[in-house]
């Protein structure tokens, strides 16, 4: 996804060139307000220890490990970060999910100096990207948490370049987000309880990117965006509880109850080509 977003901005610089790069940029490209629309090719970005922790003790920390009555790890048949690929005796995981977002944005730019150029874009999103979390038991039995961002809100400032005739601009990214998250957990354990706590909310989180705009009209423009989102997704967990399980259930060892939760933030890269209309 780097490699392409890094060959685009390539494409841009190229297309940027002019034998007017000695002059000043036209004031009026990339100066005044403008509304825009986009969909991008959208990726969680998650490495091999991006699994589920536990919290065995209660104490809001993560880093426990479920044991048994004789102390042996309940969850050595591993931990993925990915969704089950097969029953639980398997500790096989597929891939996160991946899919087509859609955007709408308004911003406003303003040239600061020559042929730099600043603005602000506030932008609504539908990303369509779901992070998976599962592990293995011994007993056996899978355990998976999914989280995804349903839409969200972000607003960015953005500072580049409009070299040569102006018609173009590179440019660096960044703000924040308020996204609403929607989770889900899945288990093939029908004896413990299961009690999703903080599910669904509404969480904060950043944006940071680079991208490039050409003018194809007068009024009309192409937009490429790569952009990494990442959001505090810290206060779900899952609260497993007794059920119908006896007392010497791992579970329930420590302190009569353990939490589930993702291994750490949710981050999305997004790759984004739209068009902006400018008034």
């Amino acid at each position: 996804m780097r490699n392409s977003t890094l060959l685009a901005t390539a494409a841009f610089a190229v297309a940027f060139a002019s034998p007017a790069a000695a002059q000043d940029a036209d004031p009026d490209f990339f100066n005044g307000f403008y509304v825009g629309g986009s969909i991008s090719a959208e990726t969680v970005d998650d490495g091999p220890a991006d699994a589920i922790v536990f919290d065995t003790d209660q104490d809001g920390n993560y880093n426990d490990r479920v044991r048994t009555t004789t102390g042996a790890n309940a969850f050595s048949p591993g931990l993925c970060n990915g969704r089950p690929a097969s029953g639980p005796a398997f500790a096989a995981c597929v891939d996160d999910d991946t899919g087509l977002g859609y955007q709408a944005k308004i911003g406003y730019d303003v040239r600061v100096d020559g042929p730099a150029v600043a603005g602000l874009v506030l932008e609504a999103s539908k990303p369509n990207a779901v992070d998976y979390a599962t592990g293995f038991s011994t007993t056996p039995a899978s355990y998976s948490i999914s989280r995804e961002v349903d839409y969200s809100v972000a607003l960015r400032g953005r500072l580049g370049i409009s070299p040569g005739s102006g018609r173009g601009l590179i440019y660096a990214t960044g703000g924040a987000t308020y996204g609403k998250m929607k989770h889900g957990f899945t288990t093939t354990n029908t004896a413990n309880s299961f009690t999703p706590v903080n599910e669904d909310k509404w969480v904060f989180g950043t944006q940071l990117g680079a991208g490039g705009e050409l003018y194809i009209t007068d009024n009309l423009s192409f937009n490429v965006e790569y952009l990494i989102t990442r959001y505090d997704d810290d206060d779900y967990y899952v609260a497993v509880g007794q059920g119908t399980a006896p007392a010497t259930n791992p579970f329930l060892l420590d302190s009569g109850g353990t939490n589930i939760r993702p291994a750490d933030d949710l981050t999305v890269q997004s790759i984004r080509a739209g068009i902006n209309f400018r008034f």
